[in-house]
């Protein structure tokens, strides 16, 4: 009961306790399944791309074929980040359905999402930052 009485009695708190605990627990298995070295080099040559499309933007051919090259990373990217994805999605989905219940029953009854989502999103930026995500 000691658990419901802190969200009972301090719901902001222990929404932004939660955010931080999921945040953790989605960057540590981004940090572990996500190919730190392909994702670099994978933003390095998008970077160099750009720098190349900006110097040819008065020539659609080249633009074309660099954009060409651009899209060609785009499944190694979008791979990368499916794989962490899956495996947080089931407990995400359930910590979800277990916040509305239990929100549900507090003074932030309707804005417990919003309060989640900021503090997730501070969270996320600072944890992703710390790990060498970005």
């Amino acid at each position: 009961m000691a658990i419901n009485d802190l969200i009972i009695n301090n719901p902001r708190t222990s929404i932004i306790l939660v955010a931080l605990i999921v945040t953790i627990f989605i960057t540590v298995i981004r940090y572990f399944l996500t190919d730190k070295e392909k994702m670099k080099e994978i933003r390095d040559r998008q970077k160099e791309l750009r720098k190349e499309m900006k110097e040819h933007k008065n020539n659609p051919e080249k633009m074309m074929e660099l954009n060409k090259k651009m899209l060609e990373d785009f499944p190694e990217q979008m791979k990368q980040s499916f794989k962490p994805m899956v495996i947080t999605l089931i407990p995400i989905l359930l910590i979800f359905g277990w916040m509305r219940a239990t929100y549900a029953l507090t003074a932030i009854a309707n804005t417990w999402l919003w309060w989640y989502i900021g503090a997730s999103i501070i969270f996320s930026i600072i944890l992703s930052k710390a790990f060498g995500l970005q």
